[in-house]
């Protein structure tokens, strides 16, 4: 079965379920990749960190790549030639381009926030020096794909009448209840946003 995607509902919907995505970019000391959360309005994928970052900076005006994956399960067949893995995954290039308008980075922001966790409405704004110390990319979702492996190990049919098991042992992560700071000082809850995660896995996220 072909494990290639490219509707834009598959795309989407992985890059919905996820939360980290490894950036690539090319510097002048060599290729670096790094861990980065992120979010998207469909359209563009949106990055960001601290306005001295090195990846982001270097990313600005040029190819960058953005993978997401999912790790669903490992495939154990009954030789280890045919084990593999279930997953989903997406990759995305195109040139990155820093967003310097205090609107535009602000929706951003949000957008990036609310990917994780919806609660950009229920704590404080970002501050004018916080949008001065965070640096913003915007990347196209016009070259994007997606490849998805599912199912069973696909072994040889002589291995198949052998005494060896195979199968496939799921992988799945929860959210767990939320712990406050120890430096919290008010009474204050955690948001509704926050509360209801518990339990759910990121597929099932509000």
């Amino acid at each position: 079965m072909p494990r290639a995607r490219y509707g834009r509902d598959d795309i989407l919907g992985i890059l919905d379920a996820g939360m980290i995505a490894h950036v690539g970019v090319t510097t002048s000391e060599g290729p670096l990749v790094l861990p980065m959360a992120y979010g998207h309005d469909g359209e563009r994928l949106y990055l960001h960190g601290a306005a001295a970052n090195h990846l982001l900076g270097t990313g600005d005006g040029h190819e960058v790549c953005v993978t997401v994956t999912h790790l669903d399960g490992l495939v154990m067949a009954r030789t280890p030639f045919h084990n593999s893995m279930n997953y989903r995954s997406v990759v995305v290039r195109g040139r990155a381009t820093r967003i310097d308008d205090e609107p535009g980075k602000r929706r951003a922001l949000k957008l990036v926030t609310d990917h994780v966790v919806a609660h950009w409405d229920a704590v404080r704004p970002p501050s004018q020096t916080d949008l001065r110390k965070t640096l913003v990319l915007e990347l196209p979702l016009a070259e994007a794909s997606a490849k998805v492996r599912a199912g069973d190990p696909v072994d040889e049919p002589d291995d198949i009448a052998g005494p060896w098991w195979a199968g496939v042992v799921p992988i799945t992560t929860r959210f767990e209840p939320p712990e406050a700071s120890a430096d919290m000082t008010a009474s204050a809850e955690p948001p509704t946003s926050i509360a209801d995660l518990a339990g759910l896995t990121p597929d099932e996220r509000p």
